[in-house]
C-alpha cells in the first residue's frame, strides 16, 4: 500500500519523565525524527507499537517518507499566558493519571492564566504533537472565517456551489450546515475491521485526473437518507468541508489558519499540517502544534473569535457551532465538527487522547496530549473525564 495513501486515511479517524512548567518557554527548532527509530512497515497508526508512537506523533511533519507538510506560520507579539496560582488538585493522584494516559502534556488555562501544565513521554512546551481529529473543529472554524469573508455566502448554500466537481453526485442537495453537522445522508461506513468499508476502499481509490482525492472519492458515493435527517461521524465528509474552505477562499487552509489565526492570535510557534495524496491538507486530522498554542485556540474560541482586535468569525459563531444541533443521547450531541456536553461545555477529539475541552462557564480551557494503550475505548475516556471533573472541582473550590 502507498504509505501516504494509507497515513491519510487511518490519520483521519475520529479521538519518560515528567517536568512541571510555570513560566513561557521559548520557541525552538523540533528535533527532526531519529534515522535510528523504528517506524513499522504498516503506514496505518492503529498498528502501531505504544513505544513507537510516543516518537512518531511528535515527528510525524518530521517523516517526508510518511506524509509532506504545509507550514502554519506564526508571527508578531505572542499572546501572553501568564502563570496563574497553581491549582490544588485535591486528593487526585496526577502522576497516576499520566501514566495511565500515556500523557504528553496538559496545559489548563483558567481566566486567561495557566493553572497547571505537565509534560511527559520526552515531549515539552516546544514541541509539535499531532492533533487527529482535533483539527475538525479548527477547519470548521474556517468556515465561519470564510463566511465573514463572504467567500461563503450563506450555510444554506448546496456544498456543489463551491465544489463544482461534486454537482449531479448525491452532494448536489446537501447544504454546508449539512455537511458540518455530519447530516448529510451520503452514505458512509468508517469501519476499519471491514475490508469494504469507504475508509477501506479510499485507501485504494486512485483520483480523477485533476481533481482532489476527497471529491473524486465522495462524489461516488449513494444516497442512503435525507439531508439532515439522520447523523452519521464520517472523515471523509470532514475531509471535504477542508475542500470547501480552500475553494472558496483559493487559499490552502494551512495558509488560511495563519492567516486569520494563528498570526494576528499570537500562536507562540510554527504548526504544520499533513497533506493527502493530492497535496491537500487531510483537513479532517493531523495538526502538529505545540499544546501551549492549542491552548491559545481555546482562549479564541471563547473570546467569540477575536484575534488582533479584529473580528474573525461572524458574532456568535461559536455559540451556535458549540451548541448540540445534533442530539446523540445523555448530554452529549454534536455542533458544527464540536463534540457538545451538559452545562455548555464542549471539546474537540482526536483519537489516542488528544483533546481541546473547553467550560465557559468556568473561564476552563483544557487542552491534553496523548498516547492510549488504543485509539479509542477501555479505561483511558473515562479516566480523562474524571480528571476534567476533578479540574472543574477544583476550579469551584477555589471560587469559593
Amino acid at each position: 500500500m502507498n504509505k501516504l495513501l494509507g497515513l491519510t486515511i487511518a490519520l483521519a479517524l475520529a479521538g519518560c519523565a515528567q517536568q512541571q512548567v510555570a513560566v513561557e518557554a521559548t520557541p525552538a527548532p523540533v528535533a527532526p525524527a531519529s534515522s535510528a527509530m523504528a517506524l513499522p512497515t504498516d503506514p496505518n497508526p492503529l498498528f502501531w507499537p505504544r513505544e513507537v508512537r510516543a516518537v512518531a506523533f511528535q515527528n510525524l511533519d518530521q517523516m517526508p517518507q510518511m506524509a509532506a507538510s504545509r507550514t502554519i506560520a506564526a508571527g508578531g507579539a505572542v499572546h501572553p499566558l501568564p502563570a496563574g496560582a497553581p491549582l490544588d488538585m485535591g486528593d487526585f493522584d496526577l502522576e497516576a493519571f499520566m501514566e495511565a494516559q500515556g500523557t504528553a502534556a496538559i496545559v489548563v488555562v483558567l481566566n486567561g492564566e495557566v493553572v497547571l501544565e505537565r509534560y511527559g513521554l520526552g515531549f515539552g512546551p516546544t514541541g509539535r504533537w499531532t492533533s487527529f481529529s482535533v483539527a475538525k473543529s479548527l477547519n470548521s472554524t474556517l468556515v465561519g472565517a470564510a463566511v465573514l469573508d463572504g467567500a461563503i455566502e450563506s450555510l444554506s448554500d448546496p456544498v456543489s456551489r463551491y465544489i463544482p466537481d461534486l454537482a449531479g453526485s448525491a452532494y448536489d442537495d446537501v447544504t454546508i450546515r449539512q455537511l458540518l453537522t455530519m447530516t448529510s445522508g451520503v452514505r458512509w461506513n468508517e469501519n476499519y475491521s471491514d475490508p469494504q468499508s469507504d475508509v477501506s476502499r479510499f485507501n485504494s481509490h486512485v483520483p480523477e485526473p485533476g481533481m482532489d482525492a476527497t471529491v473524486s472519492y465522495m462524489r461516488t458515493l449513494p444516497r442512503e437518507n435525507e439531508p439532515g435527517t439522520r447523523w452519521r461521524y464520517s472523515t471523509g465528509e470532514a475531509n471535504l468541508i477542508g475542500v470547501l474552505v480552500s475553494s472558496a477562499t483559493g487559499k490552502p487552509l494551512a495558509d488560511y489558519l495563519s492567516e486569520k489565526i494563528w498570526r494576528p492570535y499570537g500562536m507562540q510557534q510554527d504548526a504544520t499540517w499533513l497533506l493527502g495524496p493530492t497535496g491537500h491538507e487531510i483537513a479532517g486530522c493531523c495538526v502538529q502544534a505545540a499544546t501551549r498554542d492549542m491552548a491559545r485556540f481555546g482562549l479564541f474560541v471563547l473570546g467569540d473569535g477575536m484575534a488582533g482586535g479584529e473580528r474573525v468569525v461572524p458574532e456568535g459563531w461559536f455559540a451556535e457551532a458549540t451548541s448540540p444541533i445534533v442530539s446523540l443521547g445523555e448530554d452529549a450531541g454534536y455542533g458544527y465538527q464540536w463534540w457538545t456536553y451538559g452545562g455548555g461545555t464542549y471539546a474537540a477529539n482526536g483519537i489516542f487522547g488528544q483533546g481541546l475541552y473547553i467550560d465557559p462557564a468556568r473561564d476552563l480551557v483544557i487542552a491534553t496530549n496523548a498516547n492510549w494503550p488504543q485509539a479509542t475505548g477501555g479505561e483511558a475516556p473515562r479516566q480523562r473525564a474524571a480528571f476534567i471533573r476533578a479540574v472543574q472541582a477544583a476550579v469551584d473550590a477555589r471560587a469559593r
